[in-house]
């Protein structure tokens, strides 16, 4: 099910429901003496691990099926590093730029090797790889003009995983790449083009509504 939040629909606006679940287990993992940084990195070898299987196979089915587990896992590690360092003290500006690098090589590093499946017109993918590092840049730049770091969607960080894991699964077992593979990869460019937008329109909002604020502050 997903939740539309700002007119926008995104499966990130789950995620509330997800650190919900994950919190006994990340309580037990801080217990233990695991930091923030050590799942970041471990998050990002496993990505590396698996884009590298994808890319030397050009698409083995084996790897394609276990693209879709390995993206929940990432996600549960994310969501988990998180929470350690909002919840146990472990933020550090080392932890928020390991943070910010890792999911877009990540995402580089699983997506790109779709480019190597006979098949796959290669273009389409390396665009839609393109523009999911441009939306999380968008994403991270609201910042730096004095709004939040934004996360909107139609297409972002979860909903891109969602779709590159569903992608292979149909094909490792229900078809070969074709046109239909082909629309499905323009449409999702389509939807991180609306995505770059909309961070970008909610950062400047965002960016007015806080100068406004602090002027009757004032």
């Amino acid at each position: 099910m997903l939740v539309k939040t700002q007119s926008v629909i995104s499966i990130y606006e789950l995620k509330p429901k997800f650190q919900a679940l994950l919190r006994p287990l990340c309580a037990r993992l801080a217990a233990a003496g695991v930091t923030a940084n050590q799942v970041t990195l471990s998050a990002f070898a496993l990505s590396l691990v698996l884009g590298a299987a994808i890319a030397l196979t050009k698409g083995a089915p084996l790897y394609l099926l276990l693209l879709a587990p390995v993206l929940f896992i990432r996600m549960a590690m994310n969501a988990i590093d998180g929470m350690l360092a909002r919840e146990f003290d472990q933020k550090s500006p080392l932890g928020a730029i390991l943070n910010e690098l890792t999911d877009v090589l990540s995402d580089a590093a699983l997506y790109l090797p779709f480019a190597l499946i006979a098949g796959v017109n290669a273009a389409l993918v390396v665009v839609l790889v393109l523009l999911a590092m441009i939306a999380e840049m968008t994403g991270v730049v609201a910042v730096q003009v004095g709004a939040e770091r934004r996360y909107d969607g139609p297409f972002g960080k979860s909903d891109r995983a969602f779709f590159f894991g569903a992608l292979g699964v149909g094909f490792a077992i229900v078809s070969a790449p074709g046109l239909w593979s082909d629309a499905l990869l323009a449409l999702a460019i389509v939807l991180s083009i609306l995505t770059i937008f909309n961070r970008a329109k909610n950062a400047l909002k965002n960016t007015l509504k806080n100068t406004a604020g602090e002027d009757r502050n004032g």
